[in-house]
């Protein structure tokens, strides 16, 4: 009896060791970072960028792609995602629901502040790649009548065929906006197109300006196009930077160590050169996100 009794305690006792082990192998199959992204081109290249970066600082990753931007906010804070790269605009306007600035740092102080105080989720250094609202012109233009800023673009609107989108000219953050900045836009002339129709526009010579986001892939070409300068900061800033639950950014130090590494080294500039590989050029953009990985790490 005593020696049935001590084998059933073995047994019990393997059993128990057993489990255990398997509790831990759980435990870090589940600790892999999830990373999310929105379903667009830029985002999933950042978030991708991001997942190298983490994975090169030995930390395991679980990517996590093609989320829509209306729910990915909620995906984090209900824990279904550690961390994905959000636009500081998109932040302080549509999640916190406040008034748009136009200073870089200022915006970014105030998300920071608040999604830590309402949602316990941390924003890391922000880059300097803003994806924001911008006006683009033909660089034949641009050289004939000397403009580089929406300042240059005003005085000389009486030469300019301007596409719009229709919407540009009545939302309040478009046309209206600029014009309460820099006075009204006499256009030599303006037709509405579809958005995606504005280059093909711009290069037929049928416009010579139309609204644009910052990074666009065909702004690469600087030797077609011209992105002028808001000189006088009508719109607000769309600053790239990853954000991350307190509790993970907690357990995993070297996530704001990796990613505040990089994230100084992502430009408008080679954004927007990525995303023309992807768009343009029919690249993978896990591809095109290592080539940037490997070029700021």
């Amino acid at each position: 009896m005593k020696k049935l009794l001590s084998l059933t305690l073995v047994a019990a006792t393997a059993l128990m060791a057993f489990a255990a082990c398997g509790s831990k192998s759980a435990d870090k199959s589940g600790s892999a970072i999830r990373i999310g992204s929105k379903g667009f081109t830029e985002n999933e290249i950042v978030a991708e960028v991001y997942a190298l970066a983490l994975e090169d600082a030995g930390l395991k990753v679980e990517r996590t792609p093609d989320l829509g931007s209306s729910i990915i906010h909620q995906s984090l804070t209900t824990g279904d995602i550690d961390l994905y790269p959000e636009y500081t605009g998109t932040g302080l306007i549509s999640v916190l629901k406040e008034e748009p600035r136009t200073s870089a740092n200022e915006v970014y102080q105030e998300v920071k502040k608040a999604y830590e105080d309402k949602f316990k989720i941390s924003w890391l250094d922000y880059s300097p790649a803003n994806d924001g609202q911008g006006i683009v012109i033909t660089k034949a233009a641009s050289d004939q009548y000397g403009i580089k800023t929406i300042s240059d673009l005003q005085k000389n609107a009486e030469q300019i065929r301007f596409a719009s989108q229709g919407e540009f000219d009545q939302r309040a953050d478009g046309l209206p906006a600029l014009t309460a900045k820099y006075g009204e836009f006499h256009w030599k002339s303006t037709n509405v197109y579809d958005n995606a129709l504005k280059y093909q526009v711009l290069d037929q010579n049928q416009a010579d300006a139309a609204p644009a986001y910052t990074t666009e892939g065909q702004l690469s070409d600087t030797s077609k196009y011209v992105l002028l300068e808001d000189d006088k900061q009508v719109w607000p800033p769309y600053n790239l930077a990853p954000v991350v639950r307190d509790e993970v950014l907690e357990k995993n130090p070297r996530i704001a160590e990796a990613l505040n590494k990089i994230s100084p080294k992502i430009t408008t500039e080679n954004i927007t050169r990525a995303n023309a590989e992807v768009e343009l050029k029919g690249k993978e953009y896990k591809d095109v996100a290592k080539e940037l990985y490997e070029s700021i790490k």
